[in-house]
């Protein structure tokens, strides 16, 4: 049997992480028939059938569930080897895997990314945006290099953050929400109505969970997105009450709301410890230091 070709491998964990060939297509940069060519030489190789397409439904059939472990370690063998015979030269240059949620890669990363860019163009940025849990668990699997995502409140002993921002929440409501009519608020108050929040298995909503269990109070959470403009928007037109970045809330569709619950997330970056960091790595995590917040942050396993 012939080795398997890498890029073969790579549009299979891609589609298998995303479960979709288009969305593969999109964040590898080729049309969608290339990705199903790549799929279909790698099953004609090994003479099996690696995905069950059912409707639009994607998934791992039993051949496709025990090789993907495999593929995961052969593209990081051929990664690290590749990366480490650039290392030996001290230049910047390679790729870099990288990970961080929509938010922080739409408010916090774009002068970053932009100078990063300008500054060693001959890194190849693999970036992909993913809720920070997805993110930050690719870290502690070897699948991405660096995330740079909303820390969670107990990091990975296996994994270095660096607090990067402070980004405060602020509970709102839209202008003619009956929360926003009332003079003073409590969390019980707030208790009453619908929440509008990320998803209950984000460190966002946690964080909000356990500030509400500790005044033994239960949160309405009825509508749940973890894209934060789409709770920006359903905010603004009063489907309920939620807790935004300062970045998000916009004067002409909320109140904020005036509540003696400070709530406030650290983002940041995170590696994996037992991994040696490229330049391109060091580089990106230096300039990130430069755009971070000026006063000190504490947070738990910084490097």
């Amino acid at each position: 049997m012939c080795p398997m070709d890498t890029q073969h491998l790579k549009a299979f964990v891609r589609v298998a992480d995303l479960g979709s060939f288009s969305a593969a297509a999109d964040t590898l940069h080729l049309t969608q028939p290339a990705v199903s060519k790549r799929i279909a030489a790698l099953e004609q190789q090994l003479q099996c059938s690696l995905f069950d397409r059912i409707s639009r439904v994607v998934t791992l059939t039993e051949a496709g569930r025990a090789l993907l472990p495999y593929a995961r370690d052969i593209l990081r063998n051929v990664y690290d080897a590749e990366r480490m015979i650039i290392e030996l030269s001290g230049e910047v240059r390679g790729s870099l895997k990288l990970s961080t949620s929509h938010h922080i890669g739409l408010h916090r990363l774009p002068k970053v990314l932009k100078r990063f860019c300008h500054s060693y163009p001959e890194v190849a940025l693999d970036l992909a945006f993913q809720d920070s849990e997805k993110a930050n668990e690719r870290v502690l699997h070897g699948e991405t290099e660096l995330a740079v995502i909303t820390l969670p409140p107990e990091p990975h002993p296996k994994l270095v953050t660096q607090a990067l921002w402070r980004d405060p929440l602020y509970f709102v409501a839209a202008h003619n929400h009956p929360l926003s009519q009332m003079p003073e608020l409590t969390l019980k108050a707030l208790s009453d109505y619908e929440a509008i929040l990320p998803e209950t298995s984000t460190y966002t909503t946690s964080l909000v969970k356990s500030i509400f269990e500790k005044q033994g109070l239960n949160l309405q959470l009825t509508m749940a997105t973890n894209f934060m403009e789409t709770i920006k928007m359903m905010v603004g037109i009063g489907l309920g009450w939620s807790l935004l970045p300062e970045s998000l809330v916009d004067a002409d569709e909320h109140t904020v709301l005036n509540i003696n619950a400070p709530v406030e997330r650290i983002l940041g970056s995170v590696y994996h410890k037992e991994r040696s960091l490229s330049n391109a790595s060091q580089a990106f995590l230096e300039l990130l230091k430069q755009y971070a917040d000026s006063t000190p942050i504490v947070h738990s396993n910084q490097g």
